[in-house]
Formats: C-alpha cells, sequence, structure tokens
C-alpha cells in the first residue's frame, strides 16, 4: 500500500512588496495557538527581525475569525507544559523586541492570547463585526503577552480593568474608542486596508522608521520582565485544583 504525504493547509507565511503577511493559527488550521503554532510564530518573527526584505509585517487570522484564543487540551496536559511554557516565553519576547512595524487585520473574534498579542501591533484594522475579549480572570489566570503592562497603557487603567477583570466583550467601535482598534472598516477589505498602510510604511526611509518606533516603544527590558512574571503566575494557576476544574468544564462545552 502506498502512503500519502499529509500536506499541511495552514497559509505559509507571504512576503507582498516587503510586507510579510503571516497567518495566526495551528498548524491544522485551528484558530486557536498551540505549542506548535507558538513556535512557528516564533521562528517566523526571528527570520522576519534578520530579513532585510521584510520591512513590515501583517499578523491575519482565517477567514472570519482572528484567533480564539490558546488551545485548551495543553492546559490540561501538565506533561505538555514545560514545552508549551517554552514556546510561549519565546514567542511574546519575541513580539516585545521585534524591531520593524507589525498589523493586525482583524476580521471576527479575537480571544485571549488571540487578543493580547494585538497589543503588540502598531496598528491594528478590523471589521465592523469583529469582538474583542480576555476572559483569564473568568478561567482562574492572569493576563499574558506583558498585558497588564500594555493595556493599562492604551487603554487607560479603568478601561483594561474593565476589560480584564469584568471580561467585557469590546465591539470594534468600542475597542476604537479605547484605542486598541486603530481602524474600522467593511469585512471584506479588512486585509486590503492593512496592506494598504503597510505599502505606505515601506516607502518610508527604514532607518528614520524604525528609529522611530524604538523611540516610541522605549525599555522593552520592562515588557520582558513583566513576561516572566505573568507566566510564573500563569505555571501556578495551572495547578490549582479549583482552575483545572474550570478549565475542564470550558473545554468540554468547547468541544
Amino acid at each position: 500500500m502506498r502512503s500519502e504525504t499529509v500536506v499541511s493547509t495552514h497559509p505559509q507565511p507571504e512576503l507582498r512588496n516587503h510586507a510579510l503577511v503571516v497567518t495566526v493559527s495551528s498548524s491544522d488550521s485551528r484558530p486557536v495557538l498551540d505549542r506548535r503554532a507558538y513556535e512557528s510564530l516564533a521562528k517566523t518573527f526571528h527570520e522576519a527581525a534578520d530579513n532585510e526584505e521584510v520591512r513590515v509585517v501583517v499578523l491575519r487570522g482565517l477567514a472570519g475569525c482572528f484567533c480564539l484564543g490558546g488551545d485548551f487540551s495543553e492546559f490540561l496536559d501538565a506533561s505538555k507544559h514545560r514545552k508549551l511554557i517554552a514556546a510561549v516565553t519565546d514567542l511574546f519576547r519575541t513580539l516585545a523586541t521585534f524591531p520593524k512595524p507589525l498589523l493586525a487585520c482583524v476580521d471576527g473574534d479575537a480571544v485571549g492570547v488571540g487578543c493580547t498579542i494585538l497589543f503588540h501591533c502598531d496598528m491594528v484594522i478590523a471589521s465592523d463585526e469583529s469582538t474583542f475579549r480576555v476572559p483569564f480572570v473568568d478561567f482562574g489566570l492572569v493576563p499574558d503577552a506583558a498585558t497588564s503592562i500594555l493595556a493599562p497603557q492604551k487603554l487607560g487603567y479603568a478601561g483594561a480593568f474593565r476589560f480584564f477583570c469584568l471580561g467585557d466583550t469590546l465591539r470594534a467601535q468600542d475597542a476604537k474608542a479605547l484605542g486598541l482598534v486603530a481602524e474600522i472598516v467593511p469585512g471584506g477589505s479588512v486585509e486590503e486596508a492593512a496592506l494598504g498602510r503597510a505599502r505606505q510604511l515601506v516607502k518610508k526611509p527604514v532607518a528614520a522608521l524604525l528609529q522611530t518606533r524604538g523611540l516610541l516603544k522605549g525599555n522593552t527590558q520592562l515588557l520582558c520582565d513583566r513576561i516572566d512574571q505573568e507566566i510564573s503566575l500563569f505555571q501556578q494557576a495551572l495547578q490549582d485544583d479549583a482552575t483545572l476544574r474550570r478549565l475542564q468544564r470550558i473545554a468540554r462545552l468547547a468541544a
């Protein structure tokens, strides 16, 4: 019997006129991030940082959904925690220190880590049907990706408190009013709108653009230190029986 080659349907990063378009999803094209997805994204960003042909990165999700968060099955399997935490930490630190403009086009739901990675983006362009939610506290967890620093900076303390502690779902207009979203466009044109902004950026003098962005970003080591602190608290929560039972219930509902 001849063996068949399994071909991944996951869209590969695509370089378009100095803009690298990267799809946020699992390797088997689910709208979640598992360990392999974290590792793949970190590798892509590491390579993009060193590639002079890449001047801007554009993040996109799958059709109709940006990202629904992390893969719960890995949270519930203690044997996977060490490699998962290493992959998550690498991606978050890479995002925090990434030296080039980072844009996102969001069409649909951005939940959990699918939302917190947006706080590292310089511009988020969203469709009018998009929603944003970070239910970490409801799950018995803490925020990730240094958003305990970035969210108050971007949303203000009161906005960040409501978003993270109450777990409010933000519609696109609310997210724009708070500062998470830069522009809202009709659903069918969100990716083209983001690529339009990318085309504007790639025409700028490279050194001046990168230096200006670096000055605006400030001390990224503070973000890396906070990422480590959040990850430590996240690990502790995954060892708590009540949190695990809560995650198991949520995983069953999602199945």
